[in-house]
């Protein structure tokens, strides 16, 4: 009897998948695993600066091809339409048309897109920043708009704030606003609230707070109670959505449609299937569900990788660190605030602000966009092998 090679497939190339597949190539023997990766767009996407290329910025593009060359991770262009965790089959789509690819091990790491909750036209007439086309799109169309256009930012979470405050410095010439639910920068410090709402002013963005938008139209938004905020452009930043496939799949799912995990962030209603970044319902330290976020997408994908390869080679899981530290929010180029969570979630009195954050948040950017052109950086001169009798859900054996 002979072992055949652990087929490990990755859905998905954002922070936690591109991450992961590298984490995994660099630590396990390419003689006995065989990793694939399935992403549907050709290049690495970095989403945290998103923003900043619907302002108008240019960043570079990594090509997953190059990334991922000489590291024996297999790359396959497509796009995930759906799963069978019983036969361990992912269904793709690509440009040789469709097909099934199988696995012995899965990590979903398909990310999130822009919820929007049901609001009538949000969907049709609203713009966002949760992907490449998305943002490309957001361009092209400020672009179009020329000066003097109108802007409304929906959403006061850290997309909408960092949004409105890069449109406002990159495209002065455009009146910014933004409409938040409650009141803005709520989980913030008191000084770091008092910071964000100077570089609001500073930057000439419009706060409309306690106002909930319940219909986006064309050239306007309709609140709550029947007022009318005037948009040319509408940038829906409210939240994040998972899609479906993991639930039409079969998978054990919260009410958010993200797979539960245990705290190894293997799947409770499936072994053979992990889930990292924005689609991983897991409990972190706090005792509360993780947010979606890359802080997040970091924490979910190195607890995802160690317990994958643990299992794999025989080790025991190890538990890496599941806390959420802060929060760091770009305020335009030049500005932004780094607030420091405790335990509970809850924000701490101190907070680093201005020039000091704005760079340290570059160096964060520059380091993910490192880290990810490099995956298998620091490569071992031998990798684990696999070990016939550890638990390997799925695992295949021939004679």
């Amino acid at each position: 009897m002979k072992l055949t090679k652990h087929r490990i497939v990755v859905l998905g190339a954002g922070y936690a998948g591109a991450f992961a597949a590298g984490n995994l190539a660099r630590r396990l023997s390419p003689a006995d695993t065989e990793i694939t990766v399935v992403n549907a767009a050709p290049d690495f996407v970095e989403r945290m600066r998103l923003h900043q290329v619907a302002a108008g910025h240019d960043i570079a593009r990594r090509k997953l091809a190059d990334v991922f060359a000489g590291t024996g991770v297999r790359l396959r262009l497509a796009r995930v339409t759906g799963l069978d965790p019983e036969r361990r089959t992912v269904a793709v789509t690509g440009e040789d048309g469709p097909g099934e690819l199988p696995y012995d091990t899965l990590l979903y790491a398909l990310g999130s897109s822009a919820a929007h909750h049901g609001v009538p036209g949000a969907a049709e007439y609203a713009f966002d920043v949760t992907g490449l086309g998305s943002a490309l799109r957001l361009r092209e169309r400020l672009a179009d708009l020329g000066e003097g256009g109108s802007v409304l930012v929906v959403g006061e979470g850290l997309t909408g704030i960092e949004t409105a405050t890069e449109l406002a410095e990159s495209r002065p010439g455009l009146s910014i606003a933004l409409a938040a639910r409650g009141e803005l920068g709520a989980r913030l410090s008191p000084k770091a609230r008092r910071h964000l709402r100077e570089a609001f002013d500073r930057l000439g963005v419009t706060v409309h707070e306690h106002t909930a938008v319940e219909a986006v139209e064309p050239t306007r938004a309709i609140v709550a109670d029947g007022t009318a905020l005037p948009a040319d452009v509408t940038v829906w930043s409210a939240g994040f959505a998972v899609h479906p496939i993991a639930a039409a799949a079969g998978l054990e799912v919260a009410g958010t449609g993200q797979i539960v995990v245990d705290r190894s962030m293997r799947s409770v209603s499936h072994p053979d299937v992990y889930a990292a970044g924005d689609c991983a319902y897991a409990i972190g330290e706090s005792g509360r569900p993780l947010p979606m976020s890359c802080a997040s997408a970091g924490l979910t994908c190195m607890q995802a990788t160690a317990a994958i390869i643990a299992r794999l080679t025989g080790g025991e899981v190890p538990v890496t660190g599941l806390k959420y530290f802060g929060n760091h929010i770009s305020l335009g180029r030049r500005d932004a605030i780094f607030q420091m969570v405790g335990g509970d979630l809850r924000s701490k009195p101190w907070y680093v602000g201005g020039r000091t954050a704005a760079r340290l948040k570059a160096r964060i950017l520059q380091g993910a966009g490192w880290g990810i052109s490099h995956p298998t950086y620091g490569l071992p001169t031998r990798r684990r092998r696999l070990d016939p009798a550890a638990d390997r859900a799925g695992t295949r054996v021939a004679a």
